[in-house]
């Protein structure tokens, strides 16, 4: 098929900041883009071909939108599946697969793929819903003593649906939804790799990538590649990626964040079938960007070369806490003048504490002075509101 300059339409499901960055992919090889998302004010209603608002969980919005199209994939995996389903049975070709989905969206269900699968991942157990966790706790026929990890069995993102529990207390601050207990990792770093697989087969990993998270909101605050550990351990975690997308058997892009233990084992945390923020670094730093290769991956095209070129560090950008409202970058002009900084600014014109607002990558061929450069970037640029 001829994607390049012609009548051939790619649906996305997912106008937020990942279907912006795989747009400026789209318009560089002239491909046509229809984008489906809830928000009238969704980053991608710009740089799509043709943009609708709709909810991405129902059946036949989902539907009707898929018959608009000649592929379709993702921008974020909380979308109806069984829409999906019927649409694949009807001939579309969906990448990643309902089914590859359907082993991820539930993050319970995710957990039992792994041990079913061998794929070394922490302890944990599920529950209908938080009351039966905290029964469960109470009566002591949970494995988990206090402190825990609760995660939100769907629906959970940028740090949403995650939180340490401590205390019975705690229990009053999250909602009764299904969800999983999970034990606490004691870890040297939290890393990531992506994988990209294409229709035919074709596989490429990223380089191992070290994340740095902020204690408070459970969001990641750097990227750093290569991530700064010893060589075995980068071969161990890029081995285990390729077993997770090998099981997972997805087309696309699928991002493995791992854990690495005090004794250097690799432990699964969770996966992201789609570009991932463990990956933004790439549209500087790399040879082909992960959005270039999501896209080369669905439409079935030799992949790009993935090793980096240089350096390169994420900051992401989030909004202030106390700040609310129309959002105002302070000292975007100063971090600008430095050499091998890019900033990424999403589209979102409302603020609000934590709330990803764009990224800054910081390219450098020597990783220390990327560092010292990136906090300085941190530290400069605020995310604030005019109220």
């Amino acid at each position: 098929m001829n994607y390049f300059s012609s009548d051939f339409k790619l649906g996305i499901l997912g106008g937020g900041q990942l279907g912006k960055m795989l747009l400026a992919e789209t318009r560089k090889f002239d491909i046509q883009t229809y984008v489906l998302d809830s928000c009238k004010e969704a980053p991608c209603q710009f740089g799509a071909t043709q943009f609708f608002i709709g909810d991405l969980l129902d059946f036949e919005t989902v539907y009707q939108f898929g018959k608009k199209v000649d592929l379709l994939t993702i921008e974020i995996e909380n979308v109806n599946l069984d829409a999906l389903d019927k649409l694949e049975a009807e001939g579309l070709a969906v990448f990643p697969s309902p089914k590859t989905l359907r082993l991820i969206q539930n993050k319970g269900i995710q957990k039992d793929f792994y041990l079913q699968n061998d794929i070394p991942t922490s302890k944990y157990e599920r529950y209908k819903d938080l009351e039966h966790l905290k029964l469960a706790i109470v009566k002591q026929q949970s494995s988990f003593n206090f402190p825990f990890v609760w995660k939100s069995a769907q629906f959970g993102y940028d740090g949403n649906g995650v939180k340490i529990l401590r205390s019975l207390e705690d229990f009053n601050t999250i909602s009764n939804i299904e969800c999983i207990a999970e034990e606490m990792i004691a870890f040297k770093n939290e890393l990531a790799v992506i994988v990209a697989r294409s229709i035919s087969g074709e596989v490429k990993t990223y380089p191992v990538v070290e994340m740095e998270f902020h204690p408070e909101a459970n969001q990641v605050e750097y990227v750093i590649c290569p991530a700064r550990i010893d060589d075995k351990v980068a071969q161990k975690a890029t081995e285990i990626a390729l077993k997770v997308s090998e099981a997972f058997n997805h087309v696309g892009l699928l991002a493995v964040e791992m854990f690495q233990t005090e004794n250097d084992e690799i432990l699964v945390n969770e996966v992201a079938p789609r570009p991932h923020n463990s990956g933004h670094y790439s549209i500087e730093a790399s040879y082909t960007s992960q959005f270039e290769n999501h896209l080369r991956a669905i439409l079935d095209l030799p992949l790009g070369k993935t090793k980096s070129k240089v350096a390169g560090i994420m900051v992401n950008l989030v909004g202030e806490e106390g700040f609310s409202g129309q959002v105002v970058y302070e000292n975007i002009e100063k971090i600008m003048a430095i050499n091998g900084v890019t900033p990424h600014i999403y589209g979102k014109r409302e603020t609000r504490p934590f709330r990803k607002m764009g990224h800054v990558t910081i390219v450098n061929e020597n990783m220390t002075e990327a560092r010292k450069i990136a906090e300085e970037v941190k530290k400069s640029i605020r995310v604030i509101s005019t109220n």
